[in-house]
């Protein structure tokens, strides 16, 4: 049997130390980036164009279980969910910094790990990974990073600007992430009365990788801009389709038809979801974690898209007193409701 090679406390490194090692290697990619790591702030130029600015928050416990999550995983999604975000505003994702909170179960190598997903994250995008801080956590390990990006004025997109008539769209397909995280849940159940046991996850690898190992959707951003296409409206999925529909509705003012036979699903999520007993549609709509968008469009683009492969049609904008619907395969109109994954729960 092979001896585990020894990991290396942080105190060893102490803070300055840790830092020096993670981010020795990064390479400056954008010519906005002026000043990088190793001083006290970032240097960053926009020149004309204007800033935009997310920030997200992933806890241990909450957000994810280490029980099934590798670090380097982890690094890589904790970049891409911010990513995500600024695409939905029809801009470019430039540089982050990232804040994590570490508890003295991790070793040197294990932050090193974790920072490999990182760093292949701004390979894979182009981004400048600037600056960040390091503290102590009492338990556990929390990660927040700020995603900065830039767009052209008068391009973005925002959340309040569907109108009657517009075209719902949808990129990719939804509900995969949710099921593989049930699949990981349930494996992690079976682990702990037998540790002897072996996870099921043979055939399963798509929804894993929804999972553990998501993309943001730059190059649906980039394809809208050579299409000449200006979405009216944009949200990323990252709390279930449901939610961000009410979100778009709400913040443009408008209803909605969505039509349940038009919601894209991958086979995999509807088998496992048939092998769990749960109804592929609810993790659809509710499960959340897809990071595809969800835009509207003028009825006057609905040529360029039509034969995308990219590109879902799932219904349309109405008036706001026709309300928020969801159009069933045998013709009933539901009113949507928000169940999303719950932050408080």
């Amino acid at each position: 049997m092979s001896k585990e090679k020894e990991q290396t406390s942080i105190s060893e490194l102490g803070e300055f130390g840790l830092i020096e090692r993670i981010t020795k290697d990064i390479q400056i990619k954008n010519s906005s980036t002026i000043e990088g790591v190793g001083d006290d702030a970032a240097i960053l130029d926009y020149k004309e164009k204007q800033i935009v600015i997310s920030s997200d928050l992933l806890t241990e416990g909450i957000h994810f279980n280490l029980m099934y999550t590798p670090l380097k995983h982890l690094g890589y999604k904790a970049v891409i969910v911010n990513l995500s975000d600024v695409y939905a505003m029809n801009a470019v994702p430039k540089q982050i910094t990232v804040n994590i909170a570490l508890s003295v179960k991790f070793s040197v190598e294990a932050v090193e790990e974790l920072y490999l997903g990182i760093h292949l994250a701004c390979e894979n995008y182009g981004v400048d990974l600037v600056g960040g801080d390091t503290t102590s956590s009492l338990t556990g390990l929390t990660i927040s990073v700020t995603v900065l990006g830039e767009i052209e004025k008068d391009k973005a997109v925002l959340r309040s600007g569907a109108k009657r008539n517009d075209l719902l769209c949808v990129t990719g397909d939804l509900g995969g992430a949710y099921m593989g995280l049930q699949l990981l849940e349930r494996e992690n159940e079976v682990y702990k009365v037998n540790q002897k046991m072996q996870p099921q996850l043979d055939g399963y690898d798509y929804i894993l990788e929804r999972q553990l190992k998501p993309e943001a959707r730059k190059d649906i951003v980039e394809a809208l801009k050579k299409l000449e296409i200006k979405p009216t409206s944009m949200i990323d999925i990252s709390d279930g389709l449901s939610s961000e529909i009410l979100h778009l509705c709400k913040n443009s003012n408008v209803g909605c038809n969505l039509y349940e036979d038009k919601i894209p699903m991958d086979e995999q999520t509807k088998q496992m979801a048939e092998e769990l007993n749960i109804n592929p549609l609810v993790a659809a709509l509710n499960g959340g974690e897809d990071y595809e968008l969800l835009f509207t469009i003028s009825m006057n683009d609905f040529e360029k898209i039509k034969n995308d492969p990219d590109f879902t049609i799932i219904g349309h904008i109405t008036e706001a007193s026709e309300g928020t619907n969801l159009i069933t395969s045998g013709g009933s109109a539901i009113q949507l409701e928000a169940q999303g994954w719950n932050h408080g729960k």
